[in-house]
């Protein structure tokens, strides 16, 4: 087993922390386990602690990016790997990517499952790409499967690139997470991940989808329960922030009309009609006010 760093951030996480840390303690024993609590009113820090993770408590709730930065400045290990307290780990195949993320720079992201096994929409085009506006207009599923997993690169079998992964588990060296934030302090929460990808190709260095690791990841609980539902505004105006930023206006054009297409496409075709068309309405709001 590699030795490893693991920054886990929680906030109000006691329920999701224990299946977490102890699928850690079984696949991962190699691991250094740090919980930086962020403002949590549960007794997460105290979960953690029982379970043998070193716990680093924030003064308030500084946001998901300010509590990775100082887990990561915590890290003792030359690979960390940052996850959210809602994933399980299935077996060891994380310790391959740690011994990979050693020898380059690179974001490593292992495939992310729903706790009934089905893959989840975690790799991504870059916003804006030609895959991005093709996979709005074209449903992949009519494609051959080469041109399908460059629309749907989440569902590739075999290692690839990517525009940007969901950060729920990412691998990289400690040095490269260091250097790049790993993510922006100053941003409280949301696309954290598509900014540090965004980031990161910006300077050279990829981001790779790894789907022979797996992990379960259950995804949005703390969001949910803090915005009562999900937070389809906030969501909306930090992706545009992001891309924006990153990326320029026109880019941002093209990834407006693409998530326009996508979410109206969806909502007539019948499919999550009242969460595409609230996407919708988010968007349109954001639009206005940007």
């Amino acid at each position: 087993m590699s030795a490893c760093s693991v920054v886990v951030v929680s906030h109000d996480s006691a329920g999701d922390l224990p299946p977490l840390l102890r699928s850690l303690a079984t696949h991962l024993p190699g691991a250094d386990v740090l919980v930086v609590d962020s403002g949590s009113a549960d007794d997460s820090p105290a979960v953690a602690a029982a379970h043998g993770a070193e716990v680093l408590v924030l003064d308030g709730n500084p946001g998901f990016g300010a509590a990775n930065v100082a887990g990561v400045a915590r890290a003792r290990h030359d690979v960390t790997v940052l996850l959210n307290p809602d994933c399980v780990l299935l077996d060891g195949s994380l310790d391959a990517l740690v011994a990979e993320a050693r020898t380059r720079d690179v974001l490593l992201a292992p495939r992310l499952l729903d706790a009934d096994g089905t893959v989840q929409r975690s790799a991504h085009p870059r916003p804006a790409s030609p895959a991005a506006l093709a996979a709005a207009l074209v449903p992949p599923r009519a494609l051959p499967r080469p041109a399908r997993d460059a629309l749907e690169p989440y569902r590739s079998g075999r290692p690839r690139r990517v525009g940007w992964a969901i950060a729920a588990c990412l691998v990289a060296s400690t040095g490269l997470l260091r250097r790049l934030g790993p993510f922006d302090p100053a941003a409280f929460l949301f696309y954290e991940d598509l900014d540090l990808c965004l980031h990161a190709a910006a300077l050279g260095v990829a981001t790779e989808l790894r789907p022979q690791a797996r992990v379960v990841h259950h995804g949005g609980r703390s969001t949910r329960a803090a915005f009562g539902g999900e937070a389809f505004a906030p969501q909306t105006e930090r992706r545009r922030a992001v891309v924006g930023a990153r990326l320029g206006r026109p880019a941002l054009a093209a990834d407006d009309l693409a998530q326009a297409l996508t979410f109206g496409l969806r909502a007539a075709a019948g499919r999550e009609r009242a969460r595409n068309l609230a996407h919708l309405r988010a968007l349109r709001g954001a639009r206005r006010h940007g």
